[in-house]
């Protein structure tokens, strides 16, 4: 039973991979990831808001007096320090390498160039095998056109790949006025494999306190059918890879995503609901129903139920919207 897949010009073992979060930040835990099944993991993002406070501590501690007090990182959100900083992220990703044969690939989360250009290389040097860009940009300014938003996208894209040789994956969102335009841009930017898609992490209103607050939700099953959709309508559409994130439990989720056209399934909350060893589970029953089902490889089913190769395309559009809709009872 073949689950080999290439993602990123990577050879992985298992299409699972471990999405940027909470549980790359420990050794051991990528460990445990790999002798789970996992093909690559993908570690904890290195947000952009961090190189800039690197920059202002250097200017800080360079050119203020020692008298004089500094409120440079008052718009760093609280607990801010408990992420480790861009030379810890560097060295996580040397020791990364060091514990584990699987591929290992970083993540730089921003909204702009920033840092990320000069960060981009030194991230190749210490070892990392590919890179994810998180672009994480509310497009809230309402004199902003769409043309700018998406192209400031593809320019962050190009610029970075212009400076590093490693594979590099694009985030991507679902709220673009054409998605599908703006994964072909992001893919003839230069873009190898997209992932879809980011989740925006929506702020709550605390209704005692009167203060606007974090609310992080775990993905549910559900919020899968999004990126399903898309993947299927992208496949063989675009030249980049394809990784599906958001909402992957099971092996039959996984099944799926790989027969609307991925590459590979990204997945956390299931593992911080379930544990690490959950990735072993989904693999031991996705075996279970390629060889029920006479499946020898991943690629014998890859793009099988995609926009390009079922009977019906419209399913994947709004023909399927009004049949949903007047079927309900």
């Amino acid at each position: 039973m073949d689950i080999t897949t290439n993602y990123l010009g990577l050879k992985l073992t298992s299409p699972i991979v471990p999405s940027a979060g909470p549980l790359s930040s420990e050794i051991s835990n990528l460990k445990q990831m790999e002798d789970a099944g996992a093909g690559a993991v993908v570690l904890y993002s290195l947000f952009e808001e961090q190189l800039e406070h690197e920059e202002l501590e250097l200017d800080y501690h360079t050119s203020v007096p020692t008298e004089s007090f500094a409120e440079a990182t008052s718009y760093l959100p609280d607990h801010f320090e408990y992420k480790r900083g861009p030379e810890e992220y560097l060295e996580h990703i040397r020791n990364a390498k060091a514990a584990v044969n699987i591929p290992v690939i970083a993540s730089l989360n921003g909204k702009s160039i920033g840092g990320w250009i000069s960060h981009a290389k030194l991230i190749e040097e210490a070892g990392a095998d590919a890179l994810e860009l998180n672009i994480y940009s509310i497009a809230a300014d309402v004199n902003k056109k769409s043309e700018e938003v998406e192209k400031k996208y593809s320019h962050i894209v190009k610029r970075v790949k212009s400076e590093v040789k490693i594979p590099i994956a694009v985030k991507m969102h679902p709220f673009f006025s054409s998605t599908a335009f703006m994964a072909k841009q992001l893919s003839e930017a230069g873009a190898n494999g997209l992932v879809l898609f980011n989740r925006f992490y929506q702020p709550d209103i605390n209704l005692e306190t009167l203060e606007i607050e974090p609310d992080i939700i775990l993905s549910t099953p559900m919020e899968m059918r999004l990126p399903l959709r898309w993947i299927a309508i992208l496949y063989n559409r675009v030249s980049a890879d394809l990784a599906s994130t958001t909402g992957v439990y099971t092996a039959e989720d996984v099944i799926k995503m790989i027969m609307a056209g991925a590459n590979v399934t990204q997945v956390l909350s299931c593992l911080i609901k379930y544990g690490i060893g959950h990735i072993a589970d989904i693999i031991t029953n996705m075996k279970r129903w390629m060889e029920e089902k006479e499946y020898e490889s991943l690629e014998q089913m890859r793009g099988s139920m995609s926009y390009k190769n079922v009977a019906d395309p419209s399913q994947f559009e709004r023909a399927n919207y009004m049949k949903v809709l007047h079927s309900y009872k």
